[in-house]
């Protein structure tokens, strides 16, 4: 039977070529049907390329490679598994695993304390020894290594004086992901190309916290998901972009294109980069919905399963950067949009309420938009809306 190519596959009409990233796989391994082989870096998204047969893999381009679409990267001789009812492993043995997966930082430490790695419970990502787990260990009585085991009657070695860290391992160097270096042109691209301006506003959030306590249990109870806060700003944006829509509008060109439509994109943070992508049809999903949605979309940008349809076609783009700590910022734009919204975190504040001086969870917002097409009338009514809607959320039941 002939070999069986393993190409890079197609990734939409303006994808011609992407890094490969990382194989999963090792050359001349025994791989099972659907067994993810590798993973490929564009531009736009980051997706991973599957064995279409079982069988021994031979890896024709190598991890970091540039690659075109359609591009023959490894073949599989699906001869070479016949016969078997189950594949050979292809893991390492755990030591080795352990050993391969260690960072510089602590093979270095490793050698100026004697310390094996191996002998370390690690606490990082996947069970990875990290250095501070090294240092950890280095500082125990017991941290001896393993392979050098001392005489009991020995006296105790004197503690190593410290090395300075090679100069090559002060920094380390790697090219610029496709997708990190078109985030960087995007974000330059859109601080040049319009006219950026930032309002500011803050929301009171007592009423949407006690709505949220009291009916917590409920939700759960009967859709099987919390309900976020991100739900109450969906439905508060479409609420504001409908009463003012001259912000669910874009330029093309010389024309002004009107959405008469509510696609959201959430910006999602992944190790890869940032990522927005799209919740469709906002305005007629429910709040339950609307939080499975943003469920969805988050794990599968994080899981790096995101496709080009998911980023496509949003209006407008809601960013959340409170679950980080941020008090503060100036989102900018995803063209063609025109405005973005910032959420912020929520902190205890004084505020004055009908002449009295009360302690409420306050959080700022922050609406940047592009003042070629909007005015600043029409971006402090925008956000006014926003606010009215999340202090008293009665007013998106009603239409008010």
């Amino acid at each position: 039977m002939p070999l069986l190519e393993v190409k890079i596959p197609p990734m939409g009409e303006s994808i011609a070529s992407g890094i490969l990233a990382k194989w999963h796989v090792a050359d001349g391994a025994i791989v099972k049907k659907d067994q993810p082989l590798f993973e490929l870096e564009t531009d736009k998204i980051t997706s991973e390329g599957t064995a279409a047969a079982a069988g021994k893999i031979s890896l024709k381009a190598a991890a970091g490679a540039e690659v075109k679409i359609g591009a023959v990267v490894a073949t599989i001789d699906s001869d070479a598994a016949a016969g078997t009812s189950e594949p050979k492993s292809t893991a390492p043995a755990p030591a080795a695993a352990k050993e391969a997966t260690q960072s510089p930082a602590v093979r270095r430490l490793a050698a100026e304390t004697n310390v094996d790695p191996a002998n370390v419970s690690g606490t990082g990502k996947a069970g990875r020894v990290t250095k501070g787990d090294m240092l950890a260990a280095a500082d125990k009585p017991e941290a001896a290594s393993a392979s050098e085991p001392k005489p009991s009657a020995a006296p105790a070695p004197a503690a190593k004086a410290a090395v300075p860290a090679p100069a090559g391992e002060r920094q380390t160097r790697r090219k610029m992901s496709p997708l990190r270096a078109k985030i960087a042109q995007r974000l330059v691209s859109a601080q040049h190309e319009a006219a950026m301006l930032t309002t500011f506003n803050e929301v009171d959030m007592s009423a949407v916290m006690a709505l949220r306590a009291k009916y917590q249990d409920d939700f759960v109870k009967k859709h099987g998901l919390k309900l976020g806060f991100m739900s109450f700003f969906t439905k508060a944006v479409v609420h504001a972009l409908r009463e003012v829509p001259g912000v669910n509008a874009q330029i093309d060109g010389d024309s002004i294109v009107q959405n008469h439509y509510y696609d959201i994109g959430m910006a999602v943070s992944t190790e890869k980069g940032l990522m927005v992508p799209v919740i469709r049809g906002c305005d007629t999903l429910g709040m339950s919905d609307i939080e499975k949605a943003i469920g969805d979309v988050a794990k599968r940008a994080r899981e790096g399963k995101i496709t080009l349809d998911d980023l496509n076609g949003g209006v407008f783009t809601i960013t959340n950067g409170g679950i980080f700590g941020s008090m503060l910022s100036t989102p900018i734009i995803n063209p063609p949009q025109s405005a973005i919204l910032g959420l912020h975190a929520i902190n205890e504040r004084p505020v004055a309420v009908n002449g009295q001086v009360v302690i409420r969870p306050m959080m700022y917002l922050a609406l940047s938009y592009d003042h070629r097409l909007v005015d600043g009338r029409e971006a402090v009514t925008f956000l006014v809306k926003v606010k009215q809607a999340i202090e008293d959320p009665a007013r998106l039941i009603i239409g008010i």
